[in-house]
């Protein structure tokens, strides 16, 4: 566990348990599926229904070899959460959620940079992976604005699978962007 100082608060950054699942689930509801989601910016509630994420998912992540969950606390609560999976030659970053209450004030950036950094001098990979729905233009700015960049590779939304929310459109797809860590 590791206590890194902040403007807004020391954050703490732990690997997730299996106890942490049901909060995690909670956290990456509420800043992106139903009403909740709306009072942040990181919302899907347009393009999707039903839920984000389930136990099982959270725990297939916590569990898996060469992947880590980290949750991240501000005065002992959990505020934010993103994965980190080693893939060799890079690194993936995923399940990113910030509460919707802590959004818009620098939060997100300094815990991305923090998992760069992890990525970096845990597994000495080059590069950070993660992917976006392509029609979320929004967020797909604000990683560019953090370096990401879009490669235009694009990955099929998983229609019918309602573990990833009910689709509202029928056009979404997801797209692959890329930082190098070098």
């Amino acid at each position: 566990m590791d206590t890194v100082p902040s403007p807004v608060g020391a954050l703490t950054y732990r690997d997730a348990t299996a106890a942490d699942a049901d909060a995690l689930v909670a956290l990456i509801e509420s800043a992106y599926r139903g009403d909740s989601s709306r009072t942040g910016w990181t919302t899907e509630a347009d393009l999707l229904e039903g839920q984000r994420i389930d136990r099982e998912g959270v725990l297939a992540v916590v569990e898996a070899p060469r992947s880590r969950l980290l949750a991240v606390e501000r005065d002992g609560g959990l505020i934010a959460c993103c994965q980190l999976e080693n893939r060799g030659h890079a690194a993936y970053f995923g399940m990113f959620a910030v509460a919707p209450g802590a959004q818009g004030g620098g939060l997100g950036r300094r815990i991305i940079a923090e998992a760069e950094r992890r990525a970096r001098a845990d597994w000495a990979v080059g590069e950070m992976h993660m992917t976006v729905i392509a029609q979320r233009e929004d967020l797909i700015a604000w990683y560019e604005r953090r370096g990401y960049r879009r490669t235009g590779k694009r990955f099929p939304f998983p229609y019918g699978d309602e573990r990833f929310g009910i689709p509202q459109r029928d056009d979404l797809e997801f797209e692959l962007l890329v930082k190098p860590l070098t």
